[in-house]
């Protein structure tokens, strides 16, 4: 039987939102078996479960809301989380947008490890893909298949030259995702910054947090991988499925 974890004790970071460029106070804490994960609106006294029914928003972030209280760029943490086997976690944030820290989830990743991971008592839940399945919407597609491993597989294409075509597949495990998706960071396209920012989107998007990709090349290199882009597509498929 695979029993359910949580964290040894609470950790905290600082950091800021990628959108809002406003700093961001988060800390993790330990929370009993059963509960999943729940971000705390400290500012607001509000809880907002991580689960499907309250999914707000899906447009350049992965955002969710409760009680009129919203918390937004969530698919980072909650990858770092689900591949590091974390099931049951307090999430405490006064702002209403998970720091987006270097662009990747490795700062989450070292945060969990640094607190520590505790066994409970009770047995681990999953939801389990009996038969395929697929939806598409325009030029996207994705597809589930029965497996007997969590694997992803994804292909990408821009209108860019380094982002003709990027495919890679992986299968999910606690280390793979440490050391082969997690460093992977975000990225967006110089000609769209200003159009975004237009829209109060990326204002605290910087070199730092983000591969910036100018109309020939990238602004910030070295790339962590050669394929860092389509790495970090799967990074927000794990989080978004999470």
């Amino acid at each position: 039987m695979t029993v359910q974890r949580t964290l040894r004790r609470p950790v905290t970071c600082a950091g800021i939102g990628l959108h809002s460029g406003t700093k961001v106070n988060l800390t993790l804490r330990p929370a009993p078996t059963d509960s999943g994960v729940r971000f705390l609106r400290t500012d607001l006294g509000i809880e907002i479960p991580a689960s499907v029914p309250y999914v707000a928003g899906t447009y350049h972030a992965t955002g969710l809301r409760h009680d009129g209280a919203t918390v937004d760029t969530v698919e980072h943490l909650m990858a770092a989380l689900a591949s590091l086997g974390i099931d049951n976690v307090t999430v405490e944030l006064d702002h209403p947008e998970v720091p987006i820290m270097d662009g990747s989830a490795a700062p989450f990743v070292y945060l969990i490890q640094e607190a520590g991971v505790k066994t409970q008592t009770a047995p681990r839940r999953y939801l389990k893909v009996l038969r395929p399945i697929s939806l598409s919407r325009g030029d996207k597609t994705m597809a589930f298949y029965p497996s007997d491993h969590f694997k992803v597989s994804y292909t990408i294409s821009f209108d860019h030259p380094l982002l003709r075509h990027q495919a890679q597949t992986l299968q999910v495990t606690e280390s793979s995702f440490v050391d082969e998706i997690a460093p992977a960071r975000t990225f967006g396209f110089l000609h769209e910054v200003e159009k975004l920012r237009q829209l109060g989107l990326t204002l605290g998007g910087s070199l730092e947090n983000a591969i910036v990709l100018s109309e020939t090349g990238v602004l910030n290199n070295p790339l962590r991988f050669e394929d860092e882009f389509v790495r970090h597509k799967i990074l927000d498929a794990i989080g978004d499925l999470s």
